[in-house]
């Protein structure tokens, strides 16, 4: 009988004949690792599940930057108007920002309005006319009489540390719900007394961190996102060039391990790619009715500029954006009237008024008012003593902030501030107890949404805060 010849053996084969077939285990595990490497690393910024059901799906912070005086706008006080040039008759704060004289009263009257019968300040007519629909805080308070630690306060809860901001928290413990814009936008911050800290991540990591579109001392119809446009490469050119990039990145995450810097900026280059297209989209406002450009004050040169930015900030939470903050902001600290209290205070709410409550109705007339908690405040309030003979100074220890929306009760002032409005009195809620509420209402526990970095396990909250749930619906 003719011998047959051996039949050719593959390399496949040799190797699970050999050794016990240990060479094809580390043949397969070669192919798993070249397959995990061919693998697009998952967004990080996918939709993630509250920890419990939620009433808000998104944030929106309007930022009067300066500290906007409560006593003034949603916070009457009778006996400020009777006791006008006397002095304040109970012991003032030990550490103040600096020395005020005798109390001064407000300049601008309060008319009830509404079924609830809130009373409003006439610098804010418009807005006097949603009172049904908003939740005024009037016993907030914080810990810091300056504006750097103050703002730092208000969006990081530490006024001493660099902490990630509340919008990066979110965006941490929610995710967004458009994989094509940022789930974190700042429209037209200020770049002082914080600047980028007041919307960074710090060690969050680095998809957390918000986009910010121009900066206060840019027109909001000329404010772009930095480098959304490449002038230099075709659409074809950049995809070409971010699939290499993201394929040497892989390459060495696979020899380094999990780097959530690295596997942050692999996302985001891929991010910035998408909004070249998204994000002009968002911010084109020209397809907008007339009567809504009319109803945001986009028709007066005083209300244009705030009007743009909140009408940009409509767009973004229905295209799914988590959290928008929009700043109200200038070169003179906006709200910040040590002096010219009647002039500032003024001209800032004119600014204001009309896109805020055209703001409002939009969102409640498209639905979104429901499950969108709007929030309204600066990083603190004013004195009720003078400053400069017709101003006040900054007030931590007693101020105003109200919510919208998503959750909250409606038609209410909860809280107060003493008789004169110097100090919260009544149902204070610390800038630790707004910040616990927010990410409740967002179905959220401020003490389980924790970060463990340097060997402690972090949170917004630091180690203190209650949820207000006097406020909630």
């Amino acid at each position: 009988m003719t011998p047959q010849p051996f039949a050719p053996l593959t390399r496949r084969s040799m190797l699970q004949r050999a050794a016990a077939g240990f060479g094809y285990v580390a043949l397969q595990g070669l192919l798993g690792r070249e397959k995990a490497q061919a693998e697009v690393i998952p967004n990080p910024l996918a939709p993630k599940q509250p920890q419990f059901p939620a009433r808000a799906k998104r944030v929106v912070f309007l930022f009067m930057k300066g500290g906007p005086s409560h006593v003034d706008t949603f916070d009457p006080k009778p006996l400020l108007q009777r006791d006008d040039g006397k002095p304040y008759p109970y012991e003032q704060p030990r550490v103040q920002f600096a020395q005020t004289g005798k109390l001064l009263k407000s300049p601008w009257s309060f008319k009830q309005y509404g079924q609830s019968g809130l009373p409003v300040s006439e610098l804010f007519p418009n807005v006097a006319q949603c009172v049904d629909d908003l939740c005024i805080l009037r016993s907030v308070y914080g810990t810091n009489p300056a504006h750097g630690g103050a703002c730092l306060k208000l969006h990081t809860g530490s006024d001493t540390q660099i902490r990630p901001s509340m919008g990066s928290w979110v965006l941490y413990g929610l995710g967004s719900e458009n994989e094509n814009l940022p789930g974190f936008i700042t429209i037209c911050p200020t770049l002082a007394h914080g600047g980028v800290n007041n919307w960074g991540a710090a060690f969050l990591p680095a998809y957390c961190q918000g986009t910010p579109i121009g900066n206060a001392s840019i027109p909001a119809d000329k404010a772009l996102v930095r480098h959304i446009r490449n002038d230099l490469l075709s659409g074809e050119e950049q995809r070409k060039q971010l699939d290499y990039i993201a394929k040497l990145n892989r390459e060495h995450l696979e020899l380094t391990g999990p780097d959530l810097a690295l596997e942050g900026r692999i996302n985001s280059f891929e991010l910035a790619y998408r909004m070249q297209s998204t994000m002009p989209e968002a911010q084109d406002i020209n397809g907008e009715s007339e009567a809504t450009k009319r109803m945001y004050g986009l028709d007066n040169k005083v209300t244009a500029n705030f009007g743009h930015q909140c009408l940009m900030a409509r767009r973004f939470l229905e295209r799914g954006v988590r959290f928008v903050q929009v700043t109200h902001s200038d070169g003179e600290v906006q709200w910040d009237q040590h002096s010219a209290l009647f002039k500032g205070h003024t001209k800032n709410a004119a600014e204001v008024d009309k896109p805020i409550a055209g703001f409002l109705r939009d969102l409640k007339e498209r639905g979104l008012l429901e499950d969108t908690l709007v929030l309204w405040g600066g990083e603190f309030g004013r004195t009720p003593t003078a400053q400069g003979g017709d101003g006040r100074d900054h007030n931590p220890h007693g101020f105003t902030m109200w919510m919208a929306g998503a959750g909250v009760k409606p038609g209410i002032a909860y809280g107060a501030t003493d008789d004169y409005g110097y100090f919260a009195q009544q149902d204070k809620v610390h800038i630790h107890d707004l910040h616990a509420t927010i990410l409740h209402l967002l179905g959220m526990n401020h003490e389980k949404l924790t970060y463990r970095y340097a060997g402690r396990d972090f949170r917004l909250t630091d180690v203190e805060g209650r949820v207000v749930k006097e406020i909630i619906a």
